[in-house]
């Protein structure tokens, strides 16, 4: 196996999830993944040191998505068509997936100031010091979005579950009433 596969095999799957949260679309999140890898075969071997070789990714993943949100910006696309893919819950515990499911289109809807930093955290394990080298931000910094991020994070979650009981309060009243 070339070493070329073998880092797509190590890195595709979390360089993925990390673009799908970023760019919130399966489409874009592959070609960002894509783009990465192009990248990298072009100009992977100036890497001296391979051990450095998944914050390489990640960064060069980040930075080609903030270039694309800049051209997005300029020329704005339309899409034809809007298509929401709802994933059922298949699990036997499926309000922990859901909950799950929850959090993350929460942390979805957050700036992507403070969605970056908290999904290579808590969904990609990255350290802050990573995440500092990922992002190009110093680590304080990275570590002030973390906190702040995770408090919108609590912030949005408790607005969503306020939500959520009225609506079941109101259903409940409307069936007995």
């Amino acid at each position: 196996m070339s070493e070329f596969q073998e880092l797509v095999d190590a890195h595709y799957q979390p360089l993925y999830r990390f673009a799908y949260s970023l760019a919130k679309e399966p489409d874009k999140a592959a070609d960002l993944v894509q783009q990465t890898f192009c990248i990298w075969a072009q100009k992977g071997d100036q890497l001296k040191d391979r051990s450095k070789a998944k914050t390489w990714l990640f960064t060069t993943l980040y930075r080609e998505f903030l270039a694309g949100a800049r051209r997005s910006n300029k020329f704005p696309e339309t899409d034809i068509e809007d298509v929401d893919y709802k994933l059922e819950a298949t699990e036997v515990d499926a309000g922990r997936n859901l909950d799950a499911k929850r959090a993350v289109k929460v942390l979805n809807s957050l700036d992507e100031t403070f969605r970056a930093p908290l999904t290579l955290f808590f969904l990609q394990q990255h350290s802050y010091k990573e995440i500092a080298k990922v992002l190009d931000i110093p680590i304080g910094t990275v570590m002030s979005r973390i906190s702040r991020g995770k408090d919108l994070l609590k912030k949005k979650m408790a607005e969503k579950l306020k939500q959520s009981s009225k609506v079941v309060t109101m259903e409940r009243s409307v069936k007995n009433g």
